[in-house]
C-alpha cells in the first residue's frame, strides 16, 4: 500500500487520491449497502410511527426534531437504511443506537452510500477495527458527518508532518474522535506551536504526546494550556529540561485545572514540610503527585511514611514513586515484612520490583 509524502505533502490533491483510490473507495452509482435492501417496507410508513417503533416516545421525537430541523422532513425508508447500516454492518447495538440517534437525530439524515459508506471503510482501512468504529459514533456521532476528501485528507497529511502514522491516526481518532470536528488551523496548528514553544521537538516528540494523550488538542491554549504551563514553570520551578520532561511523560498534566487540583496539591506538598526544591524533584520524577487525591493517596502514605516506617520524607524525592504504590496491598505488606526481619532498605529497593521478585530478594522464597 502507497504511503503518503512525508514529513511535507506536495499537494492536497495527493492526499485525496491516496485516500480515495487506496482507502475509501465510495460505491459505484446503482450499488447499495446491504443495509438499503429492508428499506422498501418503511418507506410507506410515516417517520413518527417509524421512530415509534424503534423504541421513541413521542417526547423523545419532539426533542430530537428540535435538534435537527430536517428531520420531520426525513423519509421513514431513508431513515430506515441508515439504522440498519449502523446496526448490521457497523455492528452498534441497538440500545446505544437509540442513544446515538437521541443525542444526534441529524445521524439519521446521513446518506449510507455517499457519507457513512465512504467513511466507515476510511477508518477501516486505516486499522481501525470494526468495534472500534461503533465505539467512536457512540462517543461523537457527528463523526460520521465529515467528508473524506474535506476533512480526513487534511488531517492525515498534517498529523503525518507530526510522524504519526496512518494506524496512529486511526487510533487518536477512535480513543478522540471529536478530533475531526477540530480545524486544523485554528485548533492543531497552535497548539503544535505553543507545545514547540515550550522546547518539544516537533518532528520526534509531538506526535508521541498526542498519541499518549489525545485530549490535550481539545483545550484551549489561553484558558488552560498555557496558564497550566506556567504554573508549572512558576510555582512548581519546573524550566527547561525538567519541565519538558514531564509534559512527554505525562502530557495530561496540561489539561489539569491549576486552581481545582494542581494549586491544592501543591499547597499540601508544602504543608508537609518538602521544601520548593523537594517539590520540583517530585513533580519532575513522578508528575502525577501534583493530581493525586490528598485524601486518598497523598495524606495517607505521607503519614504512613513518617509515623509507621519511620522514615524522613526527604526518602521520597530520591523515589517518587512511592506515591504510586497502595498503601495496603504494597506499602504496608512489605514494610511489615521487613520489619520482622529488622531488616533496613531504601524504598526503591523496598517497592521497585513486583511480590514475586521482592519475595526473592528477601528470602521469602528460594531463587529460582
Amino acid at each position: 500500500q502507497a504511503g503518503l509524502p512525508h514529513p511535507l505533502l506536495s499537494s492536497s490533491s495527493a492526499v485525496t487520491l491516496h485516500i480515495s483510490v487506496f482507502f475509501c473507495i465510495p460505491p459505484r452509482s446503482g450499488s447499495t449497502s446491504p443495509a438499503m435492501a429492508s428499506v422498501g417496507g418503511d418507506a410507506k410508513k410515516s417517520l413518527t410511527q417509524w421512530l415509534g417503533e424503534k423504541g421513541f416516545d413521542e417526547e423523545a421525537i419532539r426533542r430530537m426534531s428540535k435538534r435537527c430541523r430536517n428531520l420531520p422532513n426525513l423519509d421513514a425508508g431513508e431513515a430506515s437504511g441508515v439504522w440498519d447500516y449502523l446496526l448490521n454492518d457497523v455492528k452498534i447495538e441497538h440500545r446505544k443506537l437509540r442513544y446515538v440517534v437521541t443525542k444526534c437525530p441529524k445521524v439519521l439524515t446521513m446518506s449510507v452510500n455517499e457519507k457513512l459508506i465512504p467513511t466507515v471503510q476510511c477508518l477501516t482501512t486505516l486499522q481501525a477495527k470494526p468495534g472500534e468504529i461503533a465505539q467512536a459514533i457512540i462517543k461523537f456521532p457527528p463523526i460520521t458527518f465529515h467528508s473524506v476528501e474535506e476533512k480526513l485528507c487534511p488531517l492525515l497529511a498534517f498529523f503525518q508532518t507530526l510522524a504519526i502514522s496512518e494506524k496512529q491516526l486511526a487510533k487518536l481518532l477512535m480513543v478522540n474522535p471529536r478530533l475531526i470536528s477540530y480545524s486544523i488551523q485554528a485548533k492543531f496548528s497552535q497548539t503544535v506551536d505553543f507545545l514547540v514553544g515550550l522546547g518539544i521537538d516537533r518532528e520526534v516528540m509531538i506526535g508521541k504526546i498526542l498519541t499518549k494523550e489525545p485530549y490535550i488538542m481539545g483545550y484551549s491554549i489561553d484558558k488552560r494550556l498555557r496558564p497550566t504551563a506556567e504554573f508549572l514553570k512558576s510555582a512548581v520551578g519546573l524550566q527547561g529540561s525538567y519541565l519538558q520532561r514531564v509534559i512527554m511523560n505525562f502530557p495530561s498534566i496540561l489539561s489539569r485545572d491549576v486552581d481545582k487540583t494542581l494549586r491544592p496539591n501543591l499547597v499540601f506538598l508544602q504543608s508537609a514540610g518538602f521544601s520548593k526544591d523537594q517539590i520540583m524533584k517530585l513533580v519532575a520524577g513522578y508528575p502525577p503527585v501534583l493530581i493525586k487525591s490528598i485524601k486518598h493517596c497523598l495524606e495517607p502514605r505521607v503519614k504512613f511514611l513518617v509515623e509507621e516506617m519511620g522514615r524522613d520524607k526527604g526518602e521520597v524525592v530520591d523515589y517518587p514513586q512511592f506515591f504510586h504504590h497502595g498503601l495496603k496491598r504494597s506499602l504496608e505488606y512489605r514494610h511489615k515484612i521487613l520489619k520482622q526481619m529488622n531488616s533496613r532498605c531504601s524504598l526503591s529497593e523496598m517497592l521497585d520490583c513486583n511480590q514475586k521478585k521482592f519475595a526473592m530478594k528477601f528470602g521469602l522464597i528460594p531463587v529460582a
